[in-house]
């Protein structure tokens, strides 16, 4: 079974992901609200994929990223973005992200770099 983390601070973003990834035929076994959760979330679950949101309170994406990758470094994670960020996105990349999405987004491009990732 596929198994996603969904992180970000926004509750209808998540549910949006959450109806995305179980569509598909994914778990998501947890949602974080910020990067504190993310970290502790993950190192729970360990689950395949996380979708990291970008801007969150307390900690970022960026930072939860580079937490989780210090201790597993085989961690697939992408981030979610908003159109104007591409600075972030292009920080993101560098730092270990394995690809990200643009918010607004459509549910196939979501599943579309999900593939792409995990077939990596």
């Amino acid at each position: 079974m596929k198994q996603v983390l969904i992180v970000d601070d926004a509750l209808f973003m998540r549910n949006l992901l959450r109806d995305i990834f179980e569509g598909a035929g994914w778990t998501v076994v947890a949602e974080a609200e910020d990067g504190f959760q993310a970290v502790e979330q993950f190192q729970a679950l360990q689950p395949d994929l996380v979708t990291m949101d970008i801007v969150m309170p307390r900690m970022g994406g960026i930072d939860a990223m580079r937490r989780i990758l210090q201790d597993f470094p085989e961690a697939r994670i992408v981030m979610c973005s908003a159109l104007g960020q591409e600075r972030m996105v292009m920080e993101a990349i560098n730092a270990g992200a394995m690809d990200f999405i643009v918010k607004p987004f459509q549910d196939q491009q979501v599943l579309d770099v999900v593939a792409r990732v995990c077939n990596a």
